[in-house]
This record gives C-alpha cells, structure tokens and sequence, in this order.
C-alpha cells in the first residue's frame, strides 16, 4: 500500500477506462487545450459532455482519497519524498485529461455519474468504480464496437 498514490492514479484511468479515441484529424487541434476545458467543443455529443463532467468531478475526489491513502500509510520521509503539493494537482490533471480521452458507452459514463453521486467514502467510490469497466461474458450486454 505504500506505492498506492502514484499506482493509484494510473490504476483508475486504466480500470475505469474504454478504448483510445482515435487521433486527431489532419487539420484539427493536435493537443487539447487546457485553458478551454471548461467549454465544451462544439462538436461533443451529449455523452461526451456528461463523461467529461464526470472526469471533471472524478480527478479531484481521487487525487483526494490517493493523498488520504498516502497519508496513513506513509512515512513521513516518504510524503517529503512526495511532495503532495505539488504533484497532486500533476496527477488531478493528468487524470482528467486521459479520462476525457477515453471511449466510453453510456452505461460507463452513467456508472460514474452514479458514483459520484452516492459514494463520498473513498473506498467505496473505487469499488462503485470497477462496475465501470467494459463488460465481457455471456450476460453483459454488448458494449458498442468501436468504428
């Protein structure tokens, strides 16, 4: 549990994750830019703007329970080491910017949405998570296939 926070970043994007967007197009933006991520690009869909909400909401909280992590089960050289300050926002907006990246289907982003919504404890919010993975198997139904 020591090495939580800098896994722990990485660990939600991937677990809570769809499939890459694809690259830009010849003669749009190549980077986003991070003094408009407030406003929507005109071309987003519905989901796109509630997914990015979410990503919004979700990198703040999770850098928060990382931190709170890191806190009780770190030395007090180590949290030096860290450097809380400032890495955490780093992490927050990394952790938002790769979360709008993300392909995900409408019942991925409902799930975060309804996580955020129910979950303040920090463990459960994760575990509320999970259930935005992509489902596989028999029972789950189809995830839309990616064009």
């Amino acid at each position: 549990m020591r090495f939580l926070v800098p896994l722990f970043l990485a660990g939600a994007v991937a677990a809570c994750g769809g499939r890459e967007t694809p690259p830009a197009s010849p003669g749009g933006p190549a980077t986003a830019s991070t003094s408009d991520d407030d406003v929507p690009a005109p071309h987003q869909t519905e989901l796109e703007r509630r997914r990015d909400a979410a990503c919004e909401q979700l990198g703040p909280k999770l850098t928060e329970c990382a931190a709170a992590d890191a806190k009780k089960t770190m030395s007090p050289e180590e949290l030096k080491k860290l450097d809380l300050d400032k890495t955490a926002p780093v992490h927050t907006r990394k952790f938002i910017e790769e979360c709008k990246q993300q392909q995900l289907s409408s019942r991925q982003v409902r799930v975060y949405e309804v996580c955020l919504r129910e979950e303040t404890a920090c463990e459960p919010l994760v575990a509320c998570l999970d259930n935005a993975k992509p489902q596989t198997g028999q029972n789950a139904p189809a995830e839309k296939p990616a064009e």
